[in-house]
């Protein structure tokens, strides 16, 4: 099959591929030590949906002529290192929540790329349907947490982590402006966290 894909296409896409695996194995690994309950029962389904997402650009990858990379790390694994670990339940969603914006972010940037391959678009939006699904469900969740840890702390908490995936995504685009100006991905940053 000939290769349909640049080198920075099958970077990123190997990327996003290597993303969706850290996720898949965080919230499958969390998923596991939860207690039965709503939390857990949606976070199957969101593991499961990271592990999907995983196969979709493993698969877009194979189906270009391309070799899913093997890549060091996910844009998740710089968290810690700026905000620090979640100490609870509520601020692993404060940072899935932010971290899902993100996410619906850049594949809402990628999807609109001049010329975009139509198995990439396909991909993005299979796997866009979904990451709207989880946003929704890690805000419901916390909502029903505001009586026990405050609706002022779970905003603060939200906000530190917006803060610290401002830092990483700035990291993550000067160590990669090169590969996605290559692809016309390059767009100013918002100012809010909504």
């Amino acid at each position: 099959m000939p290769k349909n894909l640049k080198e920075n296409e099958e970077w990123l896409l190997s990327f996003y591929r290597t993303s969706e695996i850290s996720g898949a194995l965080f919230f499958g690994r969390l998923c596991k030590s939860l207690r039965p309950g709503p939390v857990q029962h949606d976070m199957s389904k969101h593991f499961a949906d990271e592990a999907q997402h995983a196969w979709l650009w493993t698969d877009c990858i194979s189906k270009l002529g391309g070799n899913a990379l093997k890549l060091a790390d996910a844009y998740q694994d710089q968290y810690l290192s700026v905000a620090g670990m979640p100490a609870n339940v509520m601020e692993i969603l404060a940072l899935t929540h932010v971290f899902e914006k993100r996410v619906i972010r850049q594949y809402a940037l990628h999807s609109r790329v001049p010329d975009l391959n139509p198995e990439i678009s396909a991909t993005l939006g299979k796997i866009m349907d979904d990451e709207h699904w989880h946003l929704s469900w890690v805000h419901d969740a916390l909502l029903r947490m505001q009586p026990e840890y405050g609706k002022e702390y779970i905003e603060q908490t939200v906000k530190r982590f917006w803060e610290a995936d401002q830092e990483v995504y700035k990291r993550t685009m000067s160590e990669h402006e090169e590969r996605v100006r290559d692809l016309g991905m390059l767009a100013p940053e918002t100012k809010n966290q909504d």
